[in-house]
């Protein structure tokens, strides 16, 4: 790689930032799967970013403001669906972990982005008037709902391609990458809505033409242990009936650690999951912003802080088990919300930009943690099946967090109390992160095969 030391200082910085995420940085055995694991994550995320919850949320709210068939009480409930889409569709995890097991991963995942790209492509055809927002809803779910398949078995690839030694750093560099083009998505929605809102017929199927060049890319990825993997997936499908509702009950009660964890994932995720409605409704209705404003603190400020934080955590997290990362990463998203709290009451533009920075932050962690953490927990054959229990959770508090907080901004809100809705959030997220501290001292070694997959990738 080429030496830079002759090239002024924030050259150096940025050449050497660049450089860390060449291959070359890795073990050779781990170079040519991540290479085209970052060029394909550098091209999907344009795709993704057109439904990513902060940018979709602020084109739904203006876009369909005022149109014919179009009731502002809707409207908020059709803003807060987009902007908890992602987590709602994590009800489908335990569906997609059973379909995924004994099948070859790589594949699976391909065709459920090729999915999610077709359905993104299809919300240019939805009119804006009140049919065509209920469409644009279901779309919206729908694509959602192919990409939690693509989160909850991109697990298990990563766990079979990466040394646990390198797998946060690795996993930190693929959601550094993501996060930047994200944010590259969202500010070309931004502008092309601000010149035209009726610009997304054409904007969104370019972008899902993106996504499905990273699809052809990502296709060429080699599952490590492929079939190893398989022969021990079918063997635990023969010994049971597959991963369900009744399944993840039963992992929760063999594992009670894990249950605890999950109890106070969720306590913690609801606060979080609260708060993206009432923070958008500040932005459009009592700041007013524009779209590349709104999308701007809702995504992009968020996701163009997440690289300079990711390495960060990424190294807290590689020391770490998840119970005291979590213990002491929440704290930044509790952090947000006393920002946007006071932003609301002070009517305050400053403020919603400091919250989108520290939300940044806490997103940095939070992407890491959301795909590595549970395999401090779980045995290789059973990541997938754990995986599955969190987002599954996550889907659950996705469908009733948004409606919560919906419900009392239309009760809070005439009346004048909106910002209790925020105040309330800040609670509920911060007693989430004491319920981390609390179980610090259950905190036990990570599974045995972890060091064994390492010292075999060696």
């Amino acid at each position: 790689m080429t030496d830079l030391a002759h090239l002024p200082l924030p050259v150096r910085i940025v050449g050497s930032f660049a450089r860390s995420f060449h291959p070359a940085t890795l073990p050779p055995m781990l170079r040519r799967t991540y290479g085209r694991e970052l060029v394909s994550w550098a091209f999907l995320p344009l795709m993704l970013g057109a439904i990513e919850g902060g940018t979709i949320g602020i084109v739904i709210k203006k876009a369909f403001d005022g149109q014919p068939g179009v009731d502002p009480e809707w409207l908020d409930l059709a803003t807060a669906w987009a902007l908890a889409a992602p987590n709602v569709a994590n009800l489908t995890s335990f569906l997609w972990a059973a379909l995924a097991k004994g099948r070859p991963k790589v594949a699976f995942i391909s065709w459920l982005q090729i999915t999610s790209c077709l359905l993104v492509a299809a919300i240019a055809l939805c009119p804006r008037n009140g049919w065509g927002l209920l469409a644009t809803c279901i779309a919206l779910g729908l694509a959602r709902t192919a990409w939690t398949g693509v989160i909850t078995i991109r697990a298990a690839v990563w766990r079979n391609n990466y040394p646990t030694a390198s797998r946060a750093t690795i996993a930190g560099k693929l959601a550094t990458v993501q996060s930047l083009f994200l944010a590259a998505a969202g500010l070309i929605v931004g502008r092309a809505m601000d010149a035209d809102p009726d610009n997304y017929h054409y904007l969104f199927p370019l972008l899902a033409l993106f996504g499905l060049f990273g699809n052809q890319i990502y296709r060429k990825v080699r599952l490590r242990r492929a079939r190893q993997l398989q022969r021990a997936e079918l063997d635990g499908r023969k010994k049971d009936t597959g991963f369900s509702p009744m399944g993840m009950i039963r992992l929760l009660r063999e594992d009670k650690l894990y249950a605890r964890f999950m109890w106070w994932m969720s306590v913690f995720g609801f606060g979080n999951l609260m708060l993206s409605a009432p923070m958008t409704f500040v932005i459009i209705d009592e700041l007013n912003m524009s779209y590349t404003a709104g999308i701007m603190i809702n995504a992009i400020i968020p996701l163009a802080v997440m690289p300079f934080a990711i390495p960060l955590w990424s190294r807290y997290m590689a020391r770490t088990h998840i119970i005291q990362f979590r213990s002491v990463h929440g704290w930044t998203f509790v952090s947000a919300s006393v920002a946007v709290t006071a932003a609301s009451y002070l009517h305050s533009p400053a403020l919603i930009y400091l919250s989108a920075i520290l939300l940044g932050v806490a997103y940095a962690g939070g992407t890491l943690a959301w795909n590595l953490g549970h395999q401090d927990f779980a045995s290789a054959e059973r990541d997938a099946d754990y995986m599955a229990v969190h987002v599954t959770l996550n889907g659950i508090r996705g469908i009733l967090a948004p409606i919560a907080a919906w419900a009392l901004h239309q009760w809070l809100a005439p009346i004048g109390y909106a910002p209790l809705v925020l105040v309330t959030c800040t609670v509920i997220n911060a007693a989430g992160v004491l319920g981390f501290v609390s179980m610090r001292s259950s905190i036990v070694p990570r599974p045995a095969e972890d060091a064994t997959s390492t010292a075999a990738a060696a």
